[in-house]
Formats: C-alpha cells, structure tokens, sequence
C-alpha cells in the first residue's frame, strides 16, 4: 500500500513539474509573441524549441511580406501622384477616400479634410449630376466650369475592387484651344481662297459661255492674274508657316548682319518705289548664331509690312543695335497705326485689323505668323508699339546666347 502511495506522488509530482514546464513555455511564447518588433526566439526545451522556431520563421516571413507591400503601397502612390492625370479613390457610396496631386488641383480638394465627403460636394455641375444618374461610363464626360480662367476637364468613372470607384479627371483646356484654333484655322484658309476662286470661276465662266472680243478676254484675263496671285502667296506663306512648325531646330550657323541688313535696305526700296524715305543703322559689333533664310524672311516681313502701311512721303527706319546682354533688329515707320486693342492678336494667322484694306495692299494675314514663329526658332520675342496717325515700331529682341561678335578685320 506505501508503494503504491509513493508511485502515485511521484507521479503526480511529475505531472506538476511537466505541467510547470509546459506553462512556463507557454508563457515565454505568449511573452515573446506579444513583442511588435521581431526578435530571436527564447531558449525552449524539447519540442517548444521546434514549435519557437518554425513560429519565428513564420513571423519573419509576415514581416518581409507587410515590408514589401508597405513598399508597393508608396511606390503605388508615388506613381499615381505623378501621374499628369487626377486620380480620386472613391469608396461604395462614392465619397472620397483619397486622390493625387492633380485631382486636389481640379476640384481644389483637401484629403484630411474632404474625407468621406460625397462626389458632387466637390465636381458641382448639373451634367456631372446627369452622368451619375445615367450610370454609362463607358465614354468620358466633357465639363467646363463658368468664367474664361476655369479649366475644362475630361471625367470619366472606373469600377475599382468590388466596393471602390476611380474617377480620373484630365485637363483639356489646352486640347480645345488647339481644336478650336485648328477650326479656325480652317474657316478662315477657307475664306481667304474662297473670294478669289469666285472672281476666277466667275470670270471663267464668261469666257466660257460668251463670245468675247480678244481684246475683252485680255481684259478679263488681266483681272484674273491679281487674284491667282493672291492665291499663290497665300499657299505660298501656308507652306512656309508649315515648314517653321515642322523643321528641325535651326543651326547655329554665323549670320553675318552687316550684309543681311544692307540687302534688305536695298529690297525694301525696291519695294518702296521711292514713296518713302527708308534709312538703315547699326549699332554693336555682333552677328547673329541660326538659320539665316529665316532670319532674313522675317526681317523682310517686317520690312514690307511697313511699306505697305506707310504712306507716301513717309519715313521707314530699319535698325540694328547689340550688347552683352542681347541684340535688336527693329522696324519702325511713320505709318497709319494701329489700334491698341488689336496690338495683342496681331501675330494671329489670318488676323487683319482693316480686312478690305489689307487685302487691297497685297498682305495674307500670315506675315506677321511667320515672323513670330521664326523669332521664337531663334530664342526672340516680337515686341510692337504703335500709335494711330503716327507709325509703328516693330523690336525682335534676341537674347545673349543668339550673338556671335563679328569677325576682326586683319590689318592689310
């Protein structure tokens, strides 16, 4: 009976030394376990050693995985704010959750406090509005707020996860200013070609269907020929805008000025037909660095314009003057003036500010483009003055970087 008394206190003193042993393990585990920052396992006995060692192979792992997807997750934002486009994440109900850059420029939102907020709290315009109730999403949606400076925005909304929205938005202010520039560019090609195809196909016509005199057919032939030309230099000046637009940078070939400038001196008195006093100073030692075709046809732009305006007995002052800091070639004449509401669109294409008389006087309405577009070729801006009943002055200022100092005469 005592030896089986003192099995049974063996045994359960064996029991409560296991069971010590268990508990004291589950504790370290529980201890360690509760630890935010992964650290080595405790030392453990038996088959704890093994049950602490795969739990810690599996902590590690966790660990790299919430590290990568911490890192994708801001990659994931650094790409959506850098992305030109509005990115806004919307939840179930359509209120905000969060969106980029771009997005907080088109609505003017702020992610802490616009939080939650509903759609139409932040794009308020009854088409958005119509769009939502439409619920078709398949095509963008078109909206321009009130008032000239607000932008106009493409929206369109994505399905994203199973209780989540994208709404991107895109800036296309820029796009129809351009579309609405190229219709009007087509209108008034339009116009232009249309009145001298008229007189041509009218005067056609005639010799046509009419039995005419020669000398009659002269007549009208001779009539015909101011207005093919005039058509001939508005495809010409066209085909010339185009090719500035299209061509590569200019070189940085020396323009030699002195020469450049006394051509055009003489060209514009050919042009002139002695009706006005035309002049020619230059001031600076420097030449120009670029494309000397395109300096000279708008340096002669200029130039013809001022014969054109000037009336006769008038005086056409054409200049050159540099420094260290720039240079400038100017036009200015005692003509007819222009008003000071025109001055900001005058380099507009097909832009006239008396449209009868400009056609009377031979112009396009392209000269002015062409200049523009050549100067800006060659880093220049085109400044213009002008007083009406007293002239105009036209400045091309280049900078710095365009001047080359003029070659040094070798002693005989």
């Amino acid at each position: 009976m005592s030896a089986a008394l003192i099995a049974l206190g063996l045994l359960a003193a064996l029991l409560a030394l296991a069971l010590y042993v268990q508990r004291r393990q589950f504790g370290k585990l529980r201890r360690w376990a509760a630890q935010s920052r992964l650290t080595d396992p405790p030392e453990a006995v038996g088959d704890w050693g093994a049950v602490f060692n795969l739990l810690h192979r599996h902590r590690r792992t966790n660990l790299k995985r919430r590290r990568q997807l911490a890192q994708l997750t801001v990659r994931s934002r650094r790409a959506a704010q850098a992305l030109p486009y509005g990115v806004t994440v919307l939840d179930g109900e359509l209120r905000l959750d969060w969106c980029n850059q771009a997005a907080r420029l088109h609505f003017g939102l702020d992610v802490v406090r616009d939080r939650g907020a509903p759609i139409l709290n932040f794009v308020r315009h009854p088409d958005f509005a119509d769009y939502l109730e439409a619920g078709e999403f398949s095509e963008p949606l078109r909206l321009r707020a009130p008032g000239q400076a607000a932008p106009a925005l493409s929206l369109q909304l994505v399905p994203f996860d199973e209780d989540a929205w994208l709404l991107l938005s895109q800036d296309v202010t820029a796009a129809e200013r351009l579309e609405a520039m190229r219709r009007d560019f087509v209108a008034n090609v339009s116009h232009e070609l249309r009145t001298p195809l008229t007189v041509l196909t009218g005067f056609l016509e005639t010799i046509r269907d009419l039995e005419l005199e020669p000398q009659r057919v002269r007549d009208y032939v001779n009539l015909m020929a101011p207005q093919a030309a005039r058509m001939r230099r508005i495809i010409e000046d066209l085909l010339a805008l185009s090719a500035l637009e299209h061509a590569p940078p200019p070189p940085e070939a020396r323009v030699l000025l002195r020469p450049l400038l006394e051509r055009l001196r003489t060209e514009t008195e050919q042009l002139s037909a002695g009706r006005q006093r035309i002049s020619l100073s230059i001031e600076g030692a420097h030449d120009l660095l670029g494309a000397e075709s395109e300096l000279a046809s708008a340096f002669l732009n200029l130039a013809s314009n001022a014969v054109r305006y000037t009336p006769a007995g008038g005086e056409i002052r054409l200049g050159w003057r540099s420094d260290a800091e720039g240079g400038e070639f100017s036009v200015a004449d005692t003509g007819i003036g222009i008003e000071s509401e025109h001055l900001p669109r005058l380099t507009e294409r097909f832009y006239r500010v008396d449209r009868g008389r400009s056609r009377d006087s031979g112009g396009t309405g392209l000269g002015l483009a062409i200049v523009k577009h050549a100067l800006a070729r060659h880093q220049a801006a085109l400044s213009i003055e002008s007083t009406p009943g007293k002239g105009s002055t036209f400045r091309a200022r280049f900078p710095a970087a365009r001047l080359a100092p003029a070659p040094q005469k070798v002693p005989g």
